[in-house]
């Protein structure tokens, strides 16, 4: 029997057969299109995603069924003596609260870690939590020290268009039309549990400095790393990957010596309410 399994959910940007290199199980989140029920990267790939987003497709988000969660938990504890639960941010999804209140009833053994990622950072965080397992560390201690730096990480993603935002009702169609009338290109960022409004660029290459700069700034000021060697960096997108190379290109270019290491779609989940053409950079502090 082995002693700690890690599961997280389809946010995190791993896919179903990373997850078997990496030795996890992943919970495909559920999409509602047309009336229809998908599942992230099993029934629904990113292409199929962005063609009906594109085609105005009724889309709604949910989370993974009670029955879903339990049984897997079931299953893994058959094999495994503990399990270390990483979901989404409780603030952009109710998945988490609700992982936390099925675990009551598992007696310590699964632990549930509310620590605000999501995309890229979630993913590091499943990889810190598999680091701190081959370290002998107890599900209940990868918990806590994923909970206690939670806040070690930023993200900051430029939208492309106001539309998807306005039509999940983020924007009022007046400051949606006015956004539009100045082609502007907000700069959202997440450190936490929201996404919140950063900043406003006039164009894509002033979006991508402004992006460049605060993450700079965050390793300096947030994080009392100037250089940012003790960091992990990212980069993120919505449908364009050649757009999001480039971007990594860039960054590198701006931060000498560090290297962006991965380059993923952004959760479907968050691309939902920002559409296609989006870009974020993103890191997360590396693990002590």
């Amino acid at each position: 029997m082995g002693k700690i399994a890690v599961v997280t959910d389809s946010n995190s940007g791993i896919t179903q057969e990373q997850a078997k290199a990496y030795g996890i199980r992943v919970l495909p989140m559920p999409f509602f299109i047309n009336g229809e029920t998908y599942f992230e990267d099993i029934s629904l790939t990113q292409e199929q995603f962005y063609e009906k987003l594109e085609g105005n497709a009724d889309i709604s988000t949910s989370m993974p069924a009670v029955g879903s969660v339990t049984d897997l938990w079931d299953e893994l504890l058959g094999e495994y003596e503990e399990i270390v639960h990483i979901p989404m941010s409780s603030g952009l999804s109710s998945s988490c609260e609700t992982a936390l209140v099925l675990a009551q009833e598992y007696e310590g053994k699964v632990q549930v870690v509310n620590n605000q990622r999501i995309s890229v950072t979630q993913r590091q965080a499943v990889e810190d939590a598999l680091e701190l397992a081959k370290r002998g560390k107890s599900a209940k201690e990868i918990k806590d020290y994923l909970e206690e730096t939670k806040y070690d990480s930023s993200i900051y993603i430029m939208v492309d268009t106001l539309y998807y935002l306005k039509k999940g009702g983020r924007l009022t169609p007046a400051a949606a039309a006015l956004g539009t009338l100045l082609k502007l290109k907000p700069v959202l960022q997440i450190q936490g549990e929201k996404l919140d409004s950063y900043a406003k660029a006039r164009t894509v290459k002033q979006a991508r400095m402004l992006m460049i700069e605060a993450i700079k700034s965050d390793f300096a000021k947030r994080f009392g790393d100037e250089t940012g060697e003790n960091m992990h960096i990212f980069v993120a997108y919505t449908k364009d990957r050649e757009a999001a190379l480039d971007f990594k290109a860039q960054i590198e270019d701006a931060i000498p010596g560090r290297e962006v290491e991965v380059v993923d779609p952004l959760s479907l989940s968050v691309a939902c309410h920002i559409g296609p053409g989006s870009l974020a950079v993103a890191c997360a502090k590396k693990l002590s």
